[in-house]
């Protein structure tokens, strides 16, 4: 459910007219709406103990976008679609994180959340495939169809999960003594915790040039006529979710080995080299390396991101609302991304595209190399166990 009809909407809309810069402009609408909403949605999660919800919500609005698309492509509506989908999205991360953390706890957590990301990583990969499959059989309209079945399956397989099983203050990250009144650090401890802004302006850098890479990428092999737009499209994504499952579970033995340090400088320098092979390669055949590099980014920071935020805020209580504001600082880049990367493409070619939107991740590479003094030690904290420095600053705003 969690990839929707996002990779395939906009060579739908391109195969309707619309050009490129209107395209980019309609998926920035809904990156806006989700960003101004991870991180309220984060702190709800923490505060709620009926988390389950925050994965329902979304799986109903995932089936209304895809009918909403069927039925019409007038601008407004198709805005409008997006940002409702985008806001109920918001949740998603933060509350599977939070599930995930209130079953197995910090010991627990860096190897449950690889496994968590490898299962997303191949659902994705099959319903790419499938898509990609009914999209070239039965047309486009057979794609929004299946995203909607997704949604519905999404919907069942979370009310399975017993809400017993569920630790509220452990998923949280309040598990600490036993002597301890288990009460939640303010949330002005997201902007005192220097390793957590780090991270943050790396990722935001990251997203702003590798969010509009699949979709524009897609967009130029198609408008070229170099491929069927529904079967390229599926193949982009099957080729970087298959990546992805395997450098998941990778990003899962380095953290417990090395720390996360390494894993997301890895991350951060495959976006570059990306962007420099997109701009040679604009045809069919580039695909497999533009998104086997993009499985590599993408799948080292899906299990590093969450587990280096729950070890930078053990013991707030106020993960959650961390994972959330990392990712609308994040989304502030990948929102703007396809709208930015959209208009330059209009205006001076897929090439030199590509280029620009690759060099945005030379300055997370920078900044995550020259912060590495404080950085490391945080990315290296063994689960359960915060270093002094993380300790002092979140006792200094509880």
């Amino acid at each position: 459910m969690q990839a929707g009809i996002g990779p395939f909407l906009g060579v739908f809309l391109l195969a309707q007219g619309w050009q490129a810069g209107w395209i980019g402009t309609v998926m920035t609408a809904g990156g806006v709406a989700g960003m101004l909403m991870t991180t309220p949605a984060g702190a709800l999660i923490d505060a709620t103990r009926s988390k389950k919800l925050f994965v329902i919500i979304p799986g109903i609005c995932s089936v209304v976008a895809s009918g909403i698309v069927l039925l019409s492509q007038e601008f407004w509506l198709l805005a409008a679609s997006q940002v409702a989908t985008a806001i109920a999205g918001a949740a998603i991360g933060p509350a599977v994180a939070g599930i995930t953390l209130g079953i197995v706890r910090q010991a627990g957590f860096n190897r449950q959340n690889g496994r968590n990301q490898a299962f997303n990583h191949a659902g994705n990969m099959v319903g790419a495939g499938l898509s990609g499959f009914v999209g070239w059989v039965y047309g486009f309209t057979a794609v929004f169809w299946l995203a909607a079945v997704f949604g519905v399956l999404s919907i069942a397989s979370v009310m399975m999960i017993p809400s017993a099983s569920i630790d509220d203050d452990a998923a949280r990250g309040l598990e600490r003594e036993s002597t301890d009144d288990k009460r939640a650090s303010g949330l002005q401890v997201l902007i005192e915790s220097k390793p957590l802004l780090i991270l943050a302006a790396t990722l935001l850098f990251f997203h702003l040039g590798n969010a509009a890479m699949l979709p524009l990428y897609g967009l130029a092999v198609v408008a070229d006529k170099q491929a069927d737009p529904a079967s390229f499209v599926a193949m982009t994504i099957v080729i970087a979710q298959g990546t992805m499952i395997l450098t998941s579970l990778v990003a899962m033995r380095m953290a417990e080995r090395e720390g996360y340090w390494l894993v997301m400088l890895v991350s951060f320098i495959a976006l570059p080299v990306r962007g420099i092979i997109a701009a040679w390669l604009l045809n069919s055949w580039g695909v497999y390396p533009v998104q086997i590099l993009d499985g590599v980014g993408a799948g080292l920071q899906s299990v590093a991101v969450p587990g280096l935020v729950a070890r930078i805020l053990d013991g707030t209580g106020r993960i959650n609302a961390g994972h959330g504001a990392v990712m609308t600082v994040q989304n502030i880049g990948a929102s703007l991304s396809p709208a930015i990367g959209g208009w330059i493409a209009q205006e001076f070619g897929y090439g030199p595209m590509f280029l620009i939107l690759g060099g945005c991740a030379t300055v997370s590479v920078a900044l995550w190399s020259v912060f590495a003094p404080l950085l490391k030690p945080a990315c290296a904290t063994k689960p359960g166990h915060a270093s002094d420095a993380m300790v002092s600053s979140a006792a200094s705003v509880a």
